[in-house]
């Protein structure tokens, strides 16, 4: 068997196109997160009110994943990628009305439609990351495409503080808002025109290849099965679901954290945050060297692990520990969505496109748990971090047991 590569020199700029997207919609999703503690100040909400903005952009997840999916099958992976870009920049924009008007609500329909263009860019760039190259290499690839993802949950931080939560200490105005996202808005089409003239790689798509090695390619080995028949792909849309969950709750509420239980400025724990963002690129590097060694299902056993200890000291308020270990829970998520996606698309043949929506539409889980983790934390922030620790139990349970490719009622490690 040879050892297969990361990818092949012909995939190169398309592949580094793809990975881009990865950290255009890190920024956006990590922005959510300063946009939550900001909209608090300015337009005076509480912390569960402030929790559907999370419900707005993970809720359009369930919505847009599926017609993605079917989009993508019929139109292909550029023009998936191209009108992933449309939606994405039509929100951005739609944030001006938002702001002229000082409504939450139209504020919330500008990222719900933000929220689509990034749910069709999700389920077209990470069956895109997964194809170009050999199958026993697409978990390294998306780990790595993830990695600069996390870049972007990084920048997202930095640039969202700078610009909105500075300006919350001086003034009310929404111009600030306003202008951050039409500006990003104007980035993006520019990148969007660039890959237009992009020339894609002829490739076969790796599931309908023919090879003597089976684990090279993605092939389906039960073609008589309905795509819900195969059990490790069911499993894998629950664990993105609890996974993403975690996630955005997580994140939500970390700006809150550090404000009331460490006492910083809401503008110092927003600068926390970028190096709680920095924890994440860290942990995708790390985990994307690890799977060389480990495999990768038994390395995201082991970080859910690692977040459910986590958790439990980040709920009792031991100061600089329980602070820590809100860091850590970041390096420790960080291999969870691309290694759960990637496990759940393995052996599903023509299924595999199909199958990406639907575990993009898992995401759906992080427009849920920020609402109730906020009425906990309208009480106390530290105790809405219990509620973390069951969705992590599942992604344990997903690692050890339920990622197994089942063939004729037997399970291919």
């Amino acid at each position: 068997m040879s050892n297969p590569k990361f990818t092949e020199k012909k995939y190169l700029i398309t592949y580094s196109f793809v990975t881009a997207l990865f950290m255009i919609w890190g920024i956006s999703l990590s922005m959510c997160d300063v946009l939550n503690k900001h909209f608090q100040s300015v337009l005076h909400l509480s912390k569960s009110q402030s929790g559907l903005i999370q419900f707005s952009v993970f809720g359009a997840y369930a919505i847009m994943s599926i017609p993605a999916g079917i989009f993508l099958k019929k139109f292909g992976y550029k023009r998936g990628v191209l009108f992933g870009l449309f939606l994405f920049v039509l929100g951005t924009f739609l944030f001006l009305p938002a702001a002229d008007n000082a409504s939450f609500t139209m504020f919330r329909i500008a990222l719900f439609v933000l929220g689509c263009g990034m749910a069709t860019l999700e389920t077209v760039a990470h069956p895109f990351a997964a194809s170009l190259g050999d199958q026993r290499t697409s978990d390294r690839r998306i780990n790595f495409s993830q990695a600069f993802n996390a870049v972007g949950t990084m920048i997202g931080p930095a640039i969202g503080t700078y610009f909105l939560l500075r300006a919350t200490e001086n003034t009310n105005d929404l111009t600030s808002v306003k202008m951050l996202y039409v500006s990003i808005g104007i980035i993006v089409i520019l990148f969007a025109v660039v890959f237009a003239f992009v020339k894609i790689p002829k490739f076969t798509d790796v599931h309908v290849e023919n090879t003597e090695d089976i684990a090279a390619v993605n092939i389906d080995i039960t073609p008589h099965k309905k795509l819900f028949s195969h059990r490790h792909f069911v499993w894998a849309i629950i664990a993105q679901f609890f996974n993403v969950a975690a996630q955005a709750g997580t994140w939500a509420f970390f700006i809150n954290y550090g404000h009331e239980k460490m006492g910083f400025t809401v503008q110092s724990a927003g600068n926390y945050m970028i190096i709680f963002m920095a924890m994440m690129a860290l942990g995708r590097m790390v985990g994307t060297y690890l799977m060389k060694f480990i495999a990768p299902n038994k390395l995201l056993a082991a970080f859910a692990l690692g977040n459910i200890i986590c958790c439990l000291l980040v709920a009792q308020s031991f100061g600089y520990v329980s602070f820590v270990a809100l860091l850590m829970i970041n390096f420790f998520f960080s291999i969870m969505y691309p290694t759960i996606f990637s496990l759940g698309l393995k052996n599903l043949g023509s299924h595999t496109q199909q199958a990406s929506s639907f575990i993009s539409m898992g995401v759906v889980g992080g427009a849920i748990l920020p609402y109730f983790m906020g009425r906990i934390a309208n009480v106390n922030i530290a105790s809405a971090y219990y509620l973390p620790i069951v969705c992590y139990f599942v992604i344990l349970v997903f690692g050890i047991k339920f990622y197994k490719v089942r063939m004729n009622n037997r399970s291919i490690q």
